[in-house]
């Protein structure tokens, strides 16, 4: 939820890559290697000195939360639940 929730505020996003963070930001984030200190620096330095490409990423992030609801979230984590007592 926290891609989501800053991409609402029209906030940037930099995620993992290789990731579900990747599927939620689709296209609409700077994806880094979680394992590789110098390769989120770098996203941060690019994001901080191309304000072009803050606004890119600031708009792609306002268009792809539209597509995320809490009602949806709580639906479907609902089905989820109501799958496991079934199973179970």
């Amino acid at each position: 939820m926290p891609v989501i929730e800053a991409m609402q505020c029209g906030v940037p996003v930099i995620t993992s890559r290789g990731s579900s963070l990747q599927e939620v930001a689709e296209g609409a984030a700077r994806l880094v290697d979680p394992r590789d200190g110098e390769d989120l620096a770098r996203a941060m330095h690019e994001l901080y000195s191309d304000p072009g490409q803050r606004e890119v990423l600031r708009a792609l992030g306002l268009e792809r939360a539209k597509k995320f609801s809490w009602e949806q979230s709580t639906q479907r984590l609902m089905s989820v639940y109501r799958m496991a007592l079934q199973t179970n």
